[in-house]
């Protein structure tokens, strides 16, 4: 079984690279995507809600061969992801050492002089190009990072405010025609004022050219883009990081965020990645599964996040034992493994109930749910913590819950008569209807199985709206 699978992986690479061949790439006109009238979340052109769901591949456009990034895009594609969030300048010595194809990005590491040479596939930058225009013709944007943190605030810095302008004025003369949002930052944050300076002027220099698409931050773990940039005018949506761990504390930023004036979106851009050693100590902790990405995704959400990105240690830095790579903190399969890992496929499941009920309206409660005696049973805390997000008109209201635990809700904060009552599953998209019941004050619930790490939503509508089953789409 194992030979089948790798000759399968193997025969859809050389397939790709048919296509590659035979098959120009032309970027996919996508809608231009803004910020929505509430301020807290994003939506296309036409008014439509679009769901942040991201994927972190960081090492993209250094590591990968254009076959290897085409078996990549078609699976995210296929998977429902919108965003492939990837680096110009890698974190992985990708201002020294070479990508795939034997260029280096930058002349004499100088980002105020891009390595570039007239025609097509001559340099770093066109191999960035196909990437980008590939995505987009897969239905995709480019969550775009000019630099990774390192070459900013780590020793030795490339940056300063001068050049970051002038970096960033080149990268949107040549990406803007792309469908991207820019990411500034990189896993760093900038805790001094020349360092906010140098920041500010990379996002002066994009904005001199480029007004057209979003802009965000990336901060480290455990931090938010509010505490630094949050009244600065070219910061769209806020961005966060919740760090390589089951705790669940961090969370909190969200709704702390999703109340700032003014209103901005917030969106989790770096969660728990799947089989990451958890608190970066393997030998103590171990590695991350499914159910661990899951609850940081859901709790993100239900916090107010605009949407989420998915991870895995092993694509982030598109391992491959094959290609002599370092590994760093012990990655656990190749990249081209790592792509079918089970969360990958679930995070889908959470756009699709999101998206399943009026959307613009939808506010994070805490006090949905009835605490009990004992609060750290109920609502919980750690990795059993229950989340609710609800309406703001009061037509319904969904309740994540992490283990099989009996809660309560205050019936009486959704505007209804009788009540529409649905389990849905994080892990299969599987929908079971509790029933139609009559509100009350106090609604009691136990979901529907006891095995561990099987994870359920609690859907409640009001019976007057006939919303559809939560994994079928609301009509917007």
């Amino acid at each position: 079984m194992k030979h089948t699978l790798l000759s399968r992986h193997t025969l859809l690479a050389l397939l790709a690279g048919l296509l590659l061949i035979t098959s120009p790439t032309q970027a996919q006109h996508l809608p231009k995507l803004s910020v929505s009238e509430n301020g807290h979340y994003l939506q296309t052109s036409d008014g439509q809600p679009f769901f942040y769901q991201g994927d972190t591949a960081w090492e993209l456009f250094h590591r990968l061969t254009r076959e290897e990034a085409d078996l990549y895009l078609r699976d995210r594609a296929e998977k429902g992801y919108n965003v492939i969030q990837a680096v110009a300048l890698a974190e992985l010595e990708g201002i020294d050492t070479e990508n795939a194809y034997g260029h280096l990005p930058l002349i004499n590491r100088n980002p105020a002089q891009p390595a570039t040479k007239d025609g097509e596939q001559n340099d770093y930058w066109d191999n960035v190009d196909y990437i980008i225009s590939r995505a987009n013709s897969l239905g995709m944007y480019v969550g775009l990072l000019p630099t990774w943190g390192r070459w900013w605030r780590d020793e030795n810095p490339i940056f300063n405010e001068q050049n970051a302008e002038a970096y960033g004025r080149w990268i949107a003369e040549r990406y803007s025609r792309y469908n991207i949002i820019w990411i500034l930052g990189g896993d760093r944050n900038p805790d001094s004022e020349e360092l906010k300076n140098i920041i500010d002027a990379m996002a002066r220099g994009i904005l001199s050219v480029d007004k057209e698409h979003l802009i965000t931050f990336h901060p480290t773990g455990w931090q938010t883009s509010s505490l630094w940039f949050h009244n600065h005018e070219w910061l769209d949506f806020n961005g966060r990081q919740s760090g390589h761990t089951q705790r669940y504390n961090s969370n909190q930023q969200i709704a702390s965020d999703f109340n700032r004036s003014p209103s901005k979106p917030i969106i989790e851009l770096e969660p728990l990645y799947e089989d990451h050693p958890l608190e970066f100590k393997p030998d103590e902790d171990g590695h991350s599964n499914a159910w661990d990405v899951r609850r940081g995704l859901y709790w993100s959400v239900f916090y107010g996040s605009a949407g989420v990105t998915y991870g895995h240690h092993s694509v982030w830095q598109m391992y491959d034992i094959k290609k002599g790579r370092e590994p760093i903190n012990r990655p656990m399969m190749a990249w081209h493994e790592a792509i079918h890992q089970p969360a990958a496929d679930q995070v889908q499941y959470l756009k699709q109930l999101m998206l399943s009920r009026p959307y613009f309206s939808r506010i994070p409660t805490e006090e949905f749910i009835i605490a009990s005696d004992v609060e750290s049973a109920m609502p919980g805390a750690g990795r059993y913590r229950f989340v609710a997000t609800i309406d703001s008109e009061g037509s319904y209201a969904m309740v994540y819950a992490p283990i099989s635990r009996p809660f309560a809700v205050r019936g009486q904060m959704l505007k209804a008569e009788k009540i529409v009552a649905w389990w849905f599953s994080p892990r299969t998209a599987q929908t079971i209807k509790i029933g139609t019941l009559r509100n009350q004050p106090s609604l009691t619930f136990t979901p529907p199985s006891n095995g561990e790490a099987e994870d359920w939503v609690l859907v409640l509508d009001d019976a007057a709206k006939h919303y559809p089953a939560p994994s079928k789409r609301y009509k917007h």
